[in-house]
């Protein structure tokens, strides 16, 4: 049979990430990933998955970041029993990321319960528990950059350093099909290639079929080196301290996190900015910055570059839940750093929801915000966000830092994928949204790739390949409309007009005026 490749997430947005490869005698899965976002695209964590988990031979793990691995859990409760392939360094973050995963589904489950029984609405079960998450762990098995895997019949593997994260990998794929292998290429997440903590990405050259990420395929960073990147933090920091404070950073619990906390500590310590106490409040973090300590070796630098975080003087870790409500009680200059990223879950939201009122305080974006979620609306500066159903007046400065993406923009991603030709197939283009999307393809054909053998999948799409072919199967019945996964659902625009329906009630003249507002409202809802 030929090759069947099916994107079944991170097709038209950058989260979910999943796709099956079927061929004689494997049927495997590159990633298995958590939608976030919108609501809509969220729902489909909840969902059936598309194809039979029972039938899946093995996993192909690029990375532990949550929209890589974090519906594992719940593929493991659908019946899948093989194994997942990883680096050491992503099977350890895996073991606390799922946990993780697990606990916060059981916990807002358990909130959204209450909620639902106090509305006389249906409970809800978790997507997975901490307990699917143990078990999952048992099913990894490690692999080493590099050295070719055998993952099935007919189906070998080989892990290049990506330079995304600690243990990121790009996966080439060695599958059997009528005579010669068919090698493909998926990228996973890449780094930059001027990355301090991390070694540059690698990979093949001479492929026949490319999938390539574009998180920032229309996006063009500066290149900042160490000392410049230090210079402009600690002059936020400067900035922050002297609005009032405190200083909020939100930030992936997982490289991230480790990341800025090593810049903040050097620019205090140089005294380039105001010295205060640090506090990390995700327990995530905490644990995820065990594993960079052990695993954190830099090859290329011959050193763990982590290691100041051992017994950092001003570094405070916050574990348990009443350590992070004390904080509350702070006035001194501080700051805060928590997750989620894009500020969508964690501790971050109600440090948001208590702060985001008072002109004194600072949040510092620092990374990728995909549509939808929380921090692309402060990043696109809204003047009132909803946080756990209350609307929340953005008062603070809302900054960003550019210098500290995990991903190659626009042109390290081109150089990246020119470097792996000659490509003799069809180059597939993945998570990123439309206008990256776009935009990559469009410098990837003036970089000379063939415009007709670049492809922009959707969910659930499935292509038939030879080594030098690609044919589009018939579509099924995908989960989601082309064109949507990475636009705003009704969940957006329901809080969009509740943010405006308060600012025009609280401007007008008088409470006549609002009150007839409200009838002419009531009046075209039909009651």
């Amino acid at each position: 049979m030929p090759l069947h490749l099916s994107f079944h997430g991170a097709a038209e947005c950058v989260t979910g990430s999943c796709m099956r490869l079927r061929g004689e005698g494997f049927d495997v899965l590159i990633d298995c990933g958590m939608f976030q976002g919108p609501k809509t695209l969220k729902a489909l964590n909840y969902g059936p998955f598309p194809f039979d988990a029972s039938e899946i031979d093995a996993v192909l793990l690029t990375h532990a970041h949550i929209d890589h691995s974090g519906l594992l859990p719940k593929l493991w409760k659908a019946g899948f029993r093989g194994r997942i392939f990883a680096t050491a360094p992503a099977r350890d973050l895996c073991r606390v990321m799922l946990a993780d995963a697990g606990d916060i589904q059981e916990h807002e489950v358990r909130q959204l319960n209450r909620r639902n029984q106090q509305r006389g609405l249906d409970v809800v079960e978790p997507i997975y528990t901490t307990r699917d998450a143990a078990q999952t762990m048992e099913l990894f098995q490690r692999v080493k950059l590099e050295e070719l895997v055998e993952i099935a019949p007919g189906l070998q593997a080989r892990w290049w350093n990506a330079g995304h994260m600690l243990g990121a990998a790009s996966i080439e794929v060695l599958a059997a099909e009528d005579g010669d292998p068919v090698r493909l290429l998926f990228s996973g997440d890449l780094g930059p290639a001027d990355e301090d903590y991390l070694a540059a990405p690698k990979g093949p050259a001479g492929v026949d079929h490319l999938i390539l990420e574009s998180t920032y395929g229309d996006r063009l960073r500066p290149t900042l080196t160490t000392s410049e990147r230090r210079r402009r933090l600690a002059e936020e920091l400067t900035a922050a301290h002297a609005a009032g404070g405190p200083l909020l950073v939100p930030v992936f619990a997982v490289g991230r996190a480790q990341e800025v906390l090593l810049d903040i500590l050097a620019v205090m310590a140089d005294g380039q900015a105001p010295a205060g106490e640090v506090f990390l409040d995700s327990p995530l973090a905490i644990e995820a910055t065990d594993v960079f300590l052990q695993r954190g070796w830099n090859g290329d630098a011959a050193e763990n570059p982590y290691l100041p975080l051992r017994h950092a003087e001003r570094l405070r870790f916050l574990l348990r839940p009443d350590e992070s409500d004390r904080l509350e009680k702070l006035r001194d200059w501080h700051i805060v750093l928590a997750g989620s990223g894009m500020c969508d879950a964690g501790r971050i939201r109600r440090h948001l929801k208590r702060l985001l009122w008072r002109r004194q305080t600072t949040v510092l974006l620092t990374g990728y915000h995909a549509k939808g979620t929380l921090g692309r609306l402060l990043q696109e500066g809204r003047s009132e966000v909803r946080i756990q159903g209350d609307a929340v007046r953005v008062n603070a400065r809302i900054r960003a830092l550019d210098g500290y993406s995990g991903h190659a923009d626009a042109e390290g991603l081109t150089a990246w994928a020119a470097a792996r030709r000659p490509v003799a197939g069809q180059v597939f283009l993945n998570h990123g949204e439309p206008e990256a999307l776009a935009g990559l393809k469009a410098r990837l054909g003036a970089a000379g790739f063939v415009p007709d053998r670049i492809t922009i999948p959707v969910v659930d799409q499935t292509f038939a390949l030879t080594r030098e072919t690609v044919a589009e199967l018939s579509p099924g019945s995908a989960r989601i409309a082309p064109g949507r996964a990475a636009e705003w659902d009704w969940h957006n625009a329901r809080a969009a007009f509740l943010v405006k329906l308060n600012e025009t009630l609280q401007a007008a003249p008088s409470d006549a005026a609002r009150e007839a507002l409200l009838q002419d409202l009531q009046g075209r809802l039909g009651t």
